[in-house]
């Protein structure tokens, strides 16, 4: 049912008919446990599997590749093509396979989310607070900071910017955790000075979160997660509001849409002082690790998925539309002799015998 190795997990009866009923599956960073894992469904089954990628966090979805930031590297896998996919065994499982073919130096910038606009990249440089790109030659191409930070070319994680949201194409609103321009100086009140901040703009267009992530526009909606709560938000941007949609027994951070679902990543929260004084926090010994579900007609919570042990927390969680079960191959295979897929072209003739 499930390659999870070391991880334990359950799931509420209803998840799988759900992620069959959205037609797509799940891609999920784990942070802390390293690993990036793949939510599909094959032959009337959930197909679950975990790949090593150290400090995974935030994944960029394109349709020919993917990138995962991890520890000071972008990692890019590169599909494969269906009809590869299909012969890796057991055969007729897969209908994508995602190979790892580069990877760019970052340095350890702590990148958070990462979206391609058209076949650019670009992430949340998170300890330079800014939105970057990257290029041959440099560790990255600052490209936009918030108006309240003075200097992004300098380290300080002044305002803790973390998620990004995209609308037609382009991106469209950021999340941080406060309107700080000193180092660290988002720490002070993290509980109450979360901010949405409109690109194009730079104005604010909705304050008082408590450490929010994971900004999305879906359906001409404007969605965020306020983590600090564990709550699941829909904004109003002209009126600088917010409506809770529903409440989770975790830190929420990761949110995909797939049909008329939204995937949530719940977390368990560590006891620092980056968690300490959270609303959130006063329920520690309540909260879960892995997937809420909830489906945007009724706004109600209709499945769940908990790694019981194994893995504290989710980073990302990002949609594959139409991909029943893909393959994801790291840096790093879990066992050479059986997980390493080597793709090459034919020999010249020269070396054909």
């Amino acid at each position: 049912m499930a390659d999870l190795r070391e991880s334990k997990f359950s799931h509420s009866p209803d998840f799988p008919s759900v992620l069959a009923e959205a037609r797509g599956s799940l891609l999920v960073s784990t942070y802390q446990a390293g690993q990036v894992g793949t939510f599909g469904m094959h032959e009337g089954k959930l197909s679950i599997a975990m790949e090593p990628f150290t400090v995974a966090m935030g994944i960029a979805v394109h349709p020919r590749k993917i990138v995962v930031g991890s520890r000071g590297l972008l990692w890019q896998l590169e599909s494969a093509g269906r009809e590869l996919a299909q012969r890796i065994e057991p055969a007729g499982k897969y209908d994508a396979a995602l190979l790892t073919r580069s990877a760019h130096v970052t340095g350890n910038i702590h990148s958070h989310e990462l979206a391609f606009v058209g076949d650019e990249l670009w992430m949340v440089n998170t300890l330079f607070s800014c939105l970057a790109t990257i290029q041959s030659g440099y560790n990255f191409v600052p490209r936009w900071k918030p108006k309240f930070v003075s200097n992004c070319h300098v380290p300080g994680d002044r305002c803790h910017l973390n998620g990004l949201a995209l609308s037609e194409g382009r991106i469209k609103y950021v999340t941080a955790m406060a309107e700080s321009d000193t180092p660290n100086g988002w720490r002070a009140a993290k509980e109450k000075t979360g901010v949405l901040i409109d690109v194009a703009s730079h104005e604010v267009v909705c304050r008082g979160f408590a450490m929010p992530h994971s900004p999305r526009v879906h359906l001409g909606q404007v969605w965020v997660l306020d983590s600090g709560r564990g709550q699941l938000v829909q904004v109003d941007p002209g009126a600088g509001k917010w409506e809770v949609v529903t409440s989770f027994p975790g830190y929420t951070r990761g949110l995909a849409f797939l049909g008329s679902y939204a995937f949530v990543g719940l977390s368990r929260i560590r006891e620092t002082s980056v968690f300490g004084g959270l609303p959130i926090a006063e329920k520690r010994n309540e909260l879960k690790c892995g997937l809420g579900v909830v489906d945007l007609r009724t706004g109600r919570q209709v499945a769940a998925f908990q790694f019981v042990d194994g893995i504290e927390e989710i980073f990302d969680v990002q949609a594959l539309p139409s991909v029943r079960c893909p393959l994801i191959r790291g840096p790093e295979p879990k066992d050479v002799a059986t997980d390493e897929i080597w793709v090459s072209p034919p020999p010249p003739p020269e070396l054909r015998t």
